[in-house]
């Protein structure tokens, strides 16, 4: 039995703001990073040494977010999916998480970005619609499924006007889910 059987219910959650937190304090402007989501009573027993690390607040957290470092530079919605498929967590990992920051338009906007003949196109006039919101979202997965997200708008930053939920950002969940897919490529 693993330790992700014992888990709270809200150890994801919990989990998702914590790691929005933490990257919200570097300020806006960061490049998508990447943690791994490893039950905390198994990290403190393979690590000790941690525990005096860990803060109190921390250690009493059902999942520890260990920070995986950025995703190489430049990626973009459009090879997120192939950067992360590449991506194969060891069994001891519960869960993932993704932060990045984007530029989201309402959808009466995008219709006429189709225009655009090229992708630097396309960015310069999405990032100089004064329609524009950036944003930054935080997605993360258990390897068992479930999902949780949280949505922090620069307009409004403040932790009291982060948006989370289960179904809040969807499709980087799902792509987050491909990461505990076992591989397509058979070891001979």
């Amino acid at each position: 039995m693993h330790a992700i059987d014992n888990l709270p219910a809200d150890a994801l959650s919990r989990a998702v703001v914590e790691i929005e937190k933490h990257v919200s304090s570097a300020g806006w402007d960061q490049p998508a990073q990447l943690f791994a989501l490893v039950p905390t009573k198994e990290l403190l027993a393979a690590e000790p040494q941690l525990a005096s690390e860990l803060g109190a607040g921390d250690a009493a957290q059902p999942l520890t977010p260990v920070a995986q470092g950025e995703l190489p530079g430049g990626v973009d919605d459009s090879d997120l999916a192939g950067v992360l498929a590449q991506i194969e967590w060891p069994e001891g990992v519960s869960g993932c998480a993704l932060a990045v920051e984007r530029v989201v338009l309402p959808a009466s906007v995008e219709s006429g970005l189709s225009d655009a003949e090229s992708d630097a196109e396309l960015a310069r006039m999405a990032g100089s619609d004064p329609r524009r919101h950036e944003v930054r979202m935080v997605a993360a997965v258990l390897r068992e499924g479930q999902q949780f997200g949280a949505v922090r708008l620069r307009s409004h930053d403040e932790d009291s006007a982060v948006l989370t939920g289960s179904d809040l950002v969807p499709t980087l969940c799902q792509v987050l889910s491909l990461t505990f897919e076992p591989s397509s490529v058979e070891e001979k």
